[in-house]
């Protein structure tokens, strides 16, 4: 990205003071992400294993929020990876101010998740959109180590995820050995 530079940025802890700023920034993010009301972004935030923010600047430049296999969560992607077992955290959502992408906030938060998933969970799991289409995530989750495992479709086909997953450190073989296709 011409004229862009690396950000100085600081992940924390997300606190309940940003959570009008987090809501604001997932809602800015469909259809990358889905749209959340305030009643189910509570839920999730609630049931997270980890939810951390990036700052810049100019305030909150980013988040990510992971729960643990085993919850009763309504996310189709999150039930895909239940129904195949193992223990697993799932990225459920990842955002990027649209003025810091290409800054680093992604690669710091991933950076981040890696460190607390790593001895605790064999793997991290998450989906990235076929369609509608998101090529720039897709491309860089593969060059952080991500693998497909499998697709799924919903509303007819017009409605498509890749469903991915990458070992920790806690994993020292590939975590899933069932047929990609599937």
């Amino acid at each position: 990205m011409e004229g862009r530079t690396i950000a100085v940025v600081r992940v924390r802890d997300a606190v309940a003071s940003d959570h009008a700023a987090v809501l604001l920034l997932n809602n800015s993010a469909a259809p990358h992400v889905n749209e959340l009301s305030e009643g189910a972004f509570a839920w999730i935030v609630s049931h997270a294993d980890y939810f951390r923010v990036a700052e810049d600047d100019s305030g909150v430049a980013g988040f990510v929020i992971a729960l643990r296999a085993g919850l009763e969560y309504w996310s189709l992607n999150y039930r895909w990876f239940m129904e195949r077992g193992g223990d697993f955290l799932y990225l459920d959502r990842i955002v990027v101010a649209e003025g810091a992408r290409g800054t680093g906030v992604g690669r710091a938060l991933y950076d981040d998740i890696d460190r607390f998933a790593s001895g605790r969970w064999p793997r991290i799991t998450l989906e990235v959109n076929l369609l509608p289409p998101n090529p720039g995530s897709l491309a860089f989750h593969e060059r952080l180590g991500f693998r497909r495992i499998g697709v799924r479709e919903e509303d007819g086909g017009t409605k498509a995820v890749v469903l991915m997953e990458r070992a920790t450190s806690l994993s020292s073989s590939p975590p899933h050995t069932g047929d990609p296709s599937s």
